[in-house]
Parts: structure tokens; sequence; C-alpha cells
């Protein structure tokens, strides 16, 4: 067998095992709150909350254009850049199982395998397709998982349509009712809706929508 159809497997093997998982364990750790995927005070607009598609699925993707263009991680954790034909994208695996995605960055500043920090710079927003998708205007596209483990996170040279459809299916983390640098964030009915509020006064964000993404 080869080394593509061994890590094949092993991923098949844990979104099954995923999809499983009808109820978190019990005594799980709370979902943390994040701080930004970009540095705090700014104008950003975000595009709303989404499935990973854009279409159908779990909510589990939120796009954010910052005002500086900056990309930065939004905890602590290990990169691991995603190898496709036409570059690669940047995952964040953090405590607990958690993994944030960041796509369509461009002049990616990290390596494989690299400790990071919340906050530090991992490149630029953009419209880079390297495992294909679609984008309009330079954005990153901020996306929440739940892996069950190691070997379900090892995405090189799988295409975006099935990370944002059968990924994301078994392993999606709704973006509703988290919260990013002081705000808890809402789904709406709709695809690229909902709200974003701010926890200090209450003040309530409609998305699509601009913002100061203060704490």
């Amino acid at each position: 067998m080869t080394k593509t159809s061994v890590r094949g497997a092993s991923l098949v093997a844990a979104i099954a095992a995923a999809m499983g998982l009808l109820a978190a364990p019990a005594g799980a750790a709370p979902f943390p709150a994040l701080t930004w995927p970009f540095e705090a005070g700014q104008q950003v607009y975000s595009a709303g909350i989404h499935s990973d598609n854009g279409s159908t699925g779990v909510k589990n993707a939120i796009d954010f254009s910052p005002a500086d263009g900056t990309v930065r991680a939004s905890e602590a954790g290990t990169v691991h850049l995603q190898h496709c034909s036409g570059g690669d994208w940047v995952t964040v695996d953090h405590a607990g199982g958690l993994r944030t995605g960041y796509y369509h960055l461009e002049g990616i500043r990290v390596a494989d395998g690299e400790q990071v920090a919340a906050g530090t710079v991992l490149g630029s927003t953009g419209n880079a397709l390297p495992c294909g998708g679609s984008s309009t205007g330079a954005h990153v596209h901020f996306t929440l998982w739940t892996l069950p483990d190691a070997a379900a996170g090892d995405w090189d040279g799988i295409a975006f349509a099935r990370i944002s459809t059968t990924i994301a299916a078994a392993l999606g983390e709704p973006v509703d009712g988290k919260t990013l640098g002081g705000w808890r964030f809402t789904a709406g009915a709709g695809q690229y809706s909902g709200t974003a509020t701010h926890l200090a006064d209450n003040t309530v964000v409609q998305l699509p929508g601009r913002f100061r993404a203060s704490f």
C-alpha cells in the first residue's frame, strides 16, 4: 500500500470515528475563548458565518478582512502547512484537539511544525487557492475543526472540495456561540450572515458588516 493510500485510509477511519461522536465526552474541557486571527483594535470587515464551502453543511467558517491585511494565530499551537499542487495553506493545532485554519493566505511566514504563540504573524490576507476553491477580495477564510487524533489532521494533497464537505461534515466545529477577541458570534439562518456581539458593552454588529475589533 502506498503512503498516500495509508494516509487516506487513516483519514477515512478518523472521520468515521468522529462522525460517531454524538456528544462530547463527560468532563470535556469547554471551548476556549480565542483571540482574533489579526491584531485587535483595527477596522475589520466580515462576510459572515458560513459553511466551509459556503453552500451546505456545518457553519464552521467565517471570513475576515482586517485593515492591515495581516493574519495572526488565534491561539498558541503547532503549525501544520497543508501542501497542494498550488502551494501551501496554514492550519494550527491547539490544546484539546482544536484546529484553526487560515485559507487564502499569501506570503506565508511560518514553517511546518513551528510552535507559535497567540498573535504570531502567519501571513497576509489574499486570494490564494492552493487546493482549489474560490475567493473574491483579499481575506482570510478562518475555520474551526475538532480533531479526534493526530491521524485526522494530515491533509496534504487533499482538495479543498473534500476539506469543505467530507472533512467538514465529520470534524467541523460550528462558529455559532464561539468567542473571538471578546466578541461572541451567532450564526444566521442563511449562509454568510449572523451577528457579532461585543461582550464588554453588548454592541451588536450585523454580518456581513464592518466594525472595530476591540477587546
